[in-house]
């Protein structure tokens, strides 16, 4: 390992700057922070962490290309390797494969996880550590049987036809695909059988008493045949191995079974580009209402906080029936508001779940900038509405709004899947709508190291919830739904802006291009309603946000559709009343904005209800009672319904509870009654539901692309190794600085002076304040700077340093 290290950084040494460049804009984790030396660039490139995070990047070609690399011993040529990897495809080697495997090979070699010239190919270090089982393959039989004590491999080595009694010997052995046939061919159909299930992976299996030590003369049943001629190796007291030169035999001397070069074609319908725009465009603007509808609602009655956190599954409910949704899309509503800060608990303990003042400021917006907003706030989300319903590890359920629906995966999931429908189809006239085993395949051949049943579920979720959020449309990627990509994503906006502190989702330059998109396909709001005698009101059309928002309050939704019909009742009545509206005032709302006259019903009942609106009134004594008419507190101390509130009347016209002021008014409310609270002055107290607010979390941040180091970085941080890379090698000791007063100059010279060094790859003398704000003289090497910081190389120190541009008192010229 040692000297196979010595090799990766002599080759990663030899490689040219614009090659290093290229390395590190591909691994950007590579130079943070910069390395001292190219010894030491290699050592981080080399690491589990760095191996792993470049692996999960790759496809399935390249992956297998590593990993029959990883198999094979090193070094391999170009050739060999070839017609390896040639003998999984499932037909000839043609031109495709011939230019895709030259082209993974540079890939490779550019990433560093594969270095050599063509003649002498080698994984790099640490890649082999990384990949455990590599293709499905068992360890190789040298360490599969290193455990083995001397007696035991001296009685294999001796059943294969060999002498010695070590693990390298049985291992020689074993490498021998003669000596694997003769082995195979000596045990029983049903052994044959059981390595054939080993052959294509998992390579490792559970029998009973897997230590038994037998020879293959006495063996007689199938285990201990496979046991006693080494084709099976006991790794613990019931689990067992196949070794990697028997799995290679079993598979004909492949590595993968099947293998392609490009990735399987997305299945599924085609769409028409208009006909998509204008389907996603209706359920943006159907999920944008539902989130104004839900914190409207929570705005005049919200829901408790469990103790656990979440929401309750009876509120969920309720909250579906009011959007008229499933509950798995009211989920996703509640999540979404969540998430972009519209919504949030008042409290750890005994809270509610109500609108915080970011609704506020989002609901005045255009409908397409709000759409914008949920919809990058879901792609930025780590939250999963999907798994709403789900049990715990501790078979606890998952409720709305639990603590423990984050996905780390998540965001990276819905990314990688809107990236497949991006690139599905024709996007300009004719996108598809892939079907979801398609988009799975095609991630698993994308990402073969990150599939599993949870990623699974995961894109299932991205697949349902992009179609109700409106990103896509009949199940094909809309554009405004692209617009809102990152660029590797296949989206057509370039990045995201990151913003100040407080940047809302969906403020960047895609967010722009998704709303200019979407704006065109919304429907106009109207300013109207038709007002029927069965006291309902039919809103034909989308309607303005004052409107919309005092039907929310003065009504409540009977269905949605086409057109969505508003139910005025007591209760509805009562609840605009209670936030401080009056019976004249809404009437003349519902004159103003009708396209019919006032049916004579409606104007009864709004009159009735305001006529009995605050006769009675409830103030703090604990609480108590107060009300003009005695006969109607009478009516009040003789309902059974009222012994909880455990009354007593102090005059005619005051009882008195010993309840909460807030639990009197409610549980009179339920008697049938419509009291108000008053103050201690004896004020009607008015509950404006624009007042309840309550703060919340910081907003969720747009996505930000993730966008690698700039050339100017990457240039200056190839030349800081390359500097700090020749002081390494030539061990030479630290450089003395010149003798005399520490340079000192204007903070716009010596910023001037190092910009230049920089550009012409110089080298200054500078003075520079240590913590305790002593002068001290350096010789640098400027290799960047950026964020108050220089990043040079240190001729005093023979070592790499980030330097605080304030704390350089100026700069000179080295004298010769």
């Amino acid at each position: 390992m040692v000297g196979m290290s010595t090799e990766f950084t002599k080759w990663l040494r030899g490689r040219s700057d614009e090659q290093l460049r290229e390395l590190v804009a591909l691994r950007p984790e590579l130079i943070t922070p910069v390395p001292a030396h190219v010894e030491g660039l290699a050592g981080r490139a080399s690491s589990p962490s760095a191996v792993g995070r470049v692996l999960d990047r790759l496809d399935r070609f390249t992956f297998a290309v590593v990993e029959t690399l990883a198999v094979l011993p090193s070094p391999v040529s170009y050739r060999p390797l070839r017609a390896r990897l040639a003998r999984a495809l499932s037909g000839p080697a043609d031109s495709v494969f011939e230019a895709r495997f030259r082209e993974t090979v540079d890939r490779l070699r550019t990433l560093a996880l594969v270095y050599g010239p063509d003649r002498a190919l080698a994984p790099a270090p640490g890649v082999r550590e990384v990949l455990d089982g590599p293709a499905g393959l068992g360890p190789p039989a040298r360490e599969a049987f290193r455990h083995y004590h001397r007696e035991r491999l001296a009685e294999l080595v001796e059943d294969l036809g060999g002498s010695g009694d070590t693990a390298e010997a049985l291992g020689t052995l074993l490498a021998d695909p003669e000596i694997v046939a003769r082995l195979v061919g000596e045990v029983s159909p049903q052994a044959r059988s059981a390595l054939d299930e080993l052959a294509w992976g998992p390579a490792s299996g559970r029998v009973a008493n897997a230590r038994r030590e037998v020879r293959a003369a006495t063996a007689r049943s199938p285990i201990e045949q496979l046991l006693a001629r080494a084709l099976l190796c006991a790794t613990g007291e019931e689990s067992v191995v196949l070794p990697r030169e028997v799995g290679l035999f079993l598979r004909g001397d492949r590595v993968h079974r099947d293998l392609r070069p490009v990735p399987p074609p997305l299945e599924g319908a085609e769409r028409k580009r208009d006909l998509t725009d204008r389907t996603a465009a209706g359920q943006a603007f159907a999920f944008t209402r539902a989130v104004e509808e839900l914190c409207e609602r929570w705005s005049a009655e919200p829901p408790g906080v469990l103790r656990g956190g979440g929401l309750a599954v009876r509120d969920l409910k309720r909250a579906a029936a009011l959007l008229d949704l499933p509950d798995w899309a009211a989920g996703l509503v509640i999540e979404v508001a969540h998430a972009a800060g519209l919504v949030a608990a008042s409290g750890a303990v005994d809270g509610d779940w109500m609108p915080t003042p970011v609704y506020d400021g989002w609901r005045v917006r255009a409908t397409e900038e709000r759409w914008v907003t949920l919809a990058s706030t879901w792609l930025a989300t780590d939250r999963v509405p999907g798994v709403i319903g789900d049990r715990d590890e501790r078979d606890r359920l998952l409720n709305a709004l639990h603590p423990d629906l984050r996905r780390a995966a998540a965001p990276e999931v819905r990314a990688a899947v809107l990236g497949v429908l991006a690139a599905a189809g024709d996007a300009a006239t004719a996108p598809l709508a892939p079907t979801l085993d398609s988009v799975r395949e095609r991630l698993a051949w994308e990402q073969p190291r990150r599939r599993g049943p949870h990623r699974d579920r995961l894109v299932e979720f991205t697949l349902r919830e992009a179609e109700q959020i409106g990103v896509t449309g009949l199940g094909a990627l809309a554009r405004h739904g692209r617009a809102l990509l990152p660029a590797q994503a296949g989206g057509d906006a370039p990045g995201r802006a990151e913003g100040g502190p407080g940047a809302t989702a969906g403020t960047g330059t895609g967010a722009g291009a998704a709303a200019g998109l979407l704006a065109p396909l919304l429907p106009v709001p109207l300013d109207h309603v038709l007002l029927q005698a069965d006291l309902t009101a039919v809103a034909p059309g989308p309607l303005t946000g004052e409107l919309g928002r005092w039907l929310a309050l003065a009504a409540d939704v009977e269905s949605t559709g086409g057109a969505t019909v508003y139910r005025f009742g007591e209760h509805s009545i009562r609840r605009a009343l209670d936030a401080g509206q009056g019976a004249d005032e809404m009437l003349a709302m519902l004159e103003r904005h009708s396209t019919t006259p006032v049916p004579q019903p409606l104007s009864y009942l709004v009159t009735d209800v305001a006529r009995r609106h605050g006769r009675m009134r409830v103030g703090t004594a604990s609480s108590y009672i107060r009300c003009d008419d005695p006969s109607a507190l009478d009516e009040v101390m003789a309902d059974r319904r009222a012994a909880p509130l455990r009354l007593r009347r102090l005059a005619p016209t005051v009882i008195a509870s010993k309840t909460a002021r807030a639990t009197l008014v409610d549980s009179l409310r339920a008697m049938g009654y419509a009291p108000v609270a008053e103050s201690l002055e004896g004020d009607v107290i008015i509950t404006r539901l624009d007042v309840r607010r309550t703060e919340g979390p910081p907003q969720l941040r747009a996505p930000v692309a993730a966008v690698g180091p700039d050339a100017e970085v990457i240039t200056a941080a190839v030349r800081a190794v390359r500097a700090g890379d020749a002081a390494h090698r030539a061990r030479r000791k630290p450089a003395a600085a010149p003798d005399g007063q520490v340079p000192r100059s204007p903070a716009t010279a010596t910023i001037g002076a190092l910009r230049e060094a920089i550009r012409q790859g110089s080298q200054v003398w500078i003075g520079y304040l240590d913590s305790q704000g002593n002068a001290t003289s350096r010789i640098l090497e400027p290799a960047r700077m950026e964020g108050g910081y220089l990043t040079a190389y240190d001729e005093t120190r023979a070592a790499v340093h980030r330097f605080a541009l304030h704390r350089i008192t100026g700069v000179a010229d080295i004298q010769p």
